[in-house]
Order: structure tokens, then sequence, then C-alpha cells
């Protein structure tokens, strides 16, 4: 079963600003606009007007990417929550009860994580009791 590849404008245009952004060259932009605008101060006598631009610039672009940054996040952790999905389900022996984890309260989610703490002690427990048998006794 292959998914129908169907993006909406703000998927392909959050794809593709992640993938911009993510580069050293958009670090390097970022910085370079950074010394010029500190550079420049002098020019414009350390002004309001020259601290506002700045901060403006900044505050804007922050604003903005959370948005694109969020909804990057929001896609791979869907995916990333299907493919686990799909190998649960897809092992034999897994327990199935896992799958769609992230729909689960709170609550209910700490019940099970103290249920697989439990089974990781013993399994702990009983790895240290075969390792201090002696090798013979193995």
């Amino acid at each position: 079963m292959t998914p129908a590849k169907k993006n909406t404008f703000f998927t392909k245009f959050a794809k593709w600003t992640s993938r911009i952004t993510g580069q050293p060259s958009a670090f390097a932009v970022a910085a370079g606009t950074l010394v010029v605008w500190a550079i420049s101060g002098p020019f414009f006598g350390f002004s309001d007007t020259w601290q506002l631009i700045i901060n403006t610039g900044t505050t804007i672009v922050t604003f903005l990417m959370v948005f694109l940054i969020q909804n990057t996040q929001n896609r791979d952790s869907e995916a990333l929550h299907v493919k686990l999905d799909e190998l649960i389900r897809s092992t034999r022996g897994a327990n199935n009860q896992l799958l769609d984890l992230e729909e689960l309260e709170v609550e209910e989610l700490d019940k099970l994580r103290d249920e697989y703490e439990a089974l990781a002690e013993k399994a702990r427990t009983s790895l240290k009791k075969v390792r201090s048998k002696p090798k013979a006794a193995r």
C-alpha cells in the first residue's frame, strides 16, 4: 500500500524551507547579516532605528520559523509513529497493545512504562545471576 503523495502548498513550502535553512550556507548568511548590521552601527550612530531593524527582523523570522519547525517536527513524528507501529505489528511475538501509544493518556502511559521497567529490572536481575555463575556451570 503506497500512500498518495498529496502535499499542500504549506507542506511543500515547509519542506523546502527546512531543507534550505538547515544548510550551513543559511547559517553563514544569517551570521553575515548580523556582522553587516553590527559594522553599520557607527554609520547610523547606533540609533534606535538601527537597533529596531535587527530586533524586528529577528522577531519576524523567529516567529515564522516556529511554525515551520513545528510543521516539520509533526510530520516527522507522525511518520516515525507509523513506521514503529508497522514494526510492532509485523514482529511475531510483539505486544500489539503498544500500537498507537501516543493516543493514550499520561496516566496510562505511566502505567505501561512501570510495567516495562519492571520487566527490564527482572531481565537485568536474571542476567546478573547468569553472569555471576562460573563459566563451567553455565
